[in-house]
């Protein structure tokens, strides 16, 4: 149990039934329409549950280093949101629609949390060689596992300073960047 990050494929993006994402797509559809842009379509050939990660150390140094880097605007854009989708937004979309945590659902940018998550990781120098794994929890059993350890003595700096703040950094950096890369939302399940 606990609370992963996850991609949603094209099949569960618009379906209705239980477990779909059908109700948040089309108000979501909506809030894009109402902007002048269009609908958000997931790429037939994102399936879903290429990148799932566990949400499990602890945040509180992430929220300092937040604190200290971002502006509060900023930190609502990064850490604010229950769906990640790989569409400019100048701010996030509030929709009135449940989602797996909240009753409303706050809709976010890939670009602009992988523009904020870049900015986070280059303040504590994270190691750019962090694995991307083809295979789900790669990041996180890599920070849980004693990998991250083992780099940091390696390759210290700032990042090894508080390696669960490290791992929220690169978590959101790697949800950007999976977003953007294979077209697909991300969410929070």
């Amino acid at each position: 149990m606990g609370v992963y990050l996850v991609d949603v494929g094209a099949e569960d993006w618009r379906a209705e039934y239980e477990g779909g994402y059908g109700e948040i797509a089309a108000a979501l559809d909506e809030r894009l329409s109402a902007r002048g842009l269009p609908q958000y379509e997931v790429p037939a050939a994102c399936q879903g549950l290429e990148f799932e990660e566990k949400l499990s150390p602890s945040m509180d140094g992430f929220v300092e280093l937040c604190h200290a880097q971002l502006t509060r605007d900023e930190e609502e854009m990064l850490c604010g949101w229950s769906v990640l989708v790989p569409v400019p937004l100048d701010e996030p979309v509030d929709l009135p629609v449940g989602s797996a945590y909240t009753d409303t659902t706050v809709v976010a940018g890939a670009p602009q949390v992988l523009a904020l998550a870049q900015r986070l990781a280059a303040a504590i120098g994270l190691p750019p060689m962090l694995p991307v794994s083809r295979t789900n929890l790669g990041l996180t059993n890599w920070f849980l596992d004693g990998q991250a350890q083992e780099t940091a003595a390696a390759r210290p700096g700032p990042w090894d300073e508080d390696l669960d703040a490290a791992f929220y950094v690169a978590l959101y950096l790697r949800a950007a960047q999976h977003s953007l890369r294979r077209g697909c939302p991300i969410v929070f399940s």
